[in-house]
């Protein structure tokens, strides 16, 4: 929902992290005529914690720069606790999903059940009619009335991968302030600073808001603790151990603790996660090319696409390009098929649509099909 979209004046429940992105929004949401209530989520399990060492978005800290922001910009301001909901809806969701052997995204699962779930079907309850983000992306109203997700106007700060969980429904009650407009962050900045928000130079967040010192394996291995299994080459050779399984992503390189190099000379990367064995293999980075993939439970931005296969394009990762691909829905799972082969692809992860610049809709990968590695070249024997 853009303020083109949407002429007539709402009720706006500004979601406030704290950071200059939501700061903005809100103030331009406000700015637009609209009536904008400001509402930080306290989602941390321990709402004490300060900043210190801190990467995320949810301390007690940011609470208070987003109460500080909401006073600026002149509008009512609330901190809501749903600490719990997060722990169950993501923190343990993701914490489940590393023990199944899979990569999932915390960020989306986040846009899916907290902002425009609970707190979206909380602030309809309370009479708002959308909820604001700082999110970089557009929602375009159609003649037809029907709503689409664009990628933001500018494509250097896009943020549309992480909303492609977001359904008809909920793009009906979004407001994205940010998405329309082609500025650079320091000029978001300097828009802050002018509008006398204090959080014009603060440091964005980053990393896994719930993981503070962004040591995720860490954070892993405290919920799940040490087990230690092999690490195996394609023929099944042992070269080392690992701490757990849980403590890898397909298409790692960096941490592996192999001592003895391939027999290349060339970089070993994680190609397999096996939970059932505690087994994690590796392999050249050849043997990372995939083809295709499956996934399932797919979400989809409006309108749901045409039967039978059709050329998209795909992103794989937040900050991921785009890649041409051949994708359909069979039996309500996404089969998607690869125009040229891509690396780094996990089961867990999401696969996001597009057509065009809109958003077409998301799944999450389930599995996927490698292009087998080359042979290697037989010894030529002496004549």
């Amino acid at each position: 929902m853009t303020d083109a979209a949407a002429p007539r004046r709402l009720r706006v429940l500004a979601a406030m992290s704290g950071g200059v992105d939501s700061a903005v929004a809100a103030a331009r949401a406000a700015e637009a005529g609209h009536d904008v209530t400001g509402v930080h989520l306290a989602l941390s399990e321990n709402p004490k914690s300060f900043r210190t060492g801190a990467r995320g978005c949810c301390t007690i800290e940011d609470s208070h720069d987003a109460r500080r922001a909401a006073d600026v910009i002149g509008i009512p301001f609330y901190v809501w606790d749903l600490a719990e909901r997060f722990r169950e809806d993501v923190v343990e969701d993701f914490v489940a999903e590393y023990e199944a052997g899979r990569t999932p995204n915390p960020c989306l699962r986040c846009n899916e059940k907290i902002k425009f779930a609970a707190l979206l079907d909380k602030a309809l309850a309370l009479g708002f009619d959308a909820v604001c983000t700082g999110h970089y992306a557009q929602v375009i109203l159609r003649e037809d009335g029907s709503r689409e997700l664009h990628r933001a106007a500018d494509m250097a700060k896009d943020q549309s991968y992480v909303l492609g969980v977001l359904d008809d429904r909920q793009l009906a009650h979004a407001l994205f302030p940010l998405g329309d407009t082609p500025t650079t962050k320091s000029e978001i900045r300097e828009e802050a600073a002018r509008r006398g928000l204090f959080v014009a130079k603060k440091p964005d967040s980053h990393d896994i808001c719930f993981i503070a010192d962004g040591d995720t394996q860490g954070f892993l291995a405290k919920r799940l603790g040490a087990a230690e299994g092999p690490i195996v080459d394609e023929s099944g050779e042992v070269l080392g151990t690992h701490d757990g399984a849980y403590g890898f992503t397909i298409g790692q390189r960096k941490g592996l603790r192999i001592g003895t190099p391939a027999a290349d000379g060339k970089p070993r990367y994680v190609l397999d996660i096996s939970p059932v064995d505690n087994t994690v293999t590796v392999g050249p980075a050849a043997s990372l090319d995939v083809t295709a993939l499956t996934a399932i439970r797919p979400r989809w931005c409006g309108r749901p696409p045409a039967s039978g296969p059709a050329g998209y394009t795909a992103q794989l990762r937040a900050h991921g390009g785009e890649t041409e691909v051949s994708a359909e829905v069979v039996d309500d799972t996404l089969r998607v098929t690869f125009t040229e082969p891509v690396r780094g692809v996990a089961p867990g992860q999401a696969v996001v649509l597009y057509d065009g610049t809109r958003v077409v809709g998301s799944a999450t990968i389930a599995t996927t099909t490698r292009r087998p590695a080359p042979a290697a070249a037989a010894p030529q024997q002496a004549g």
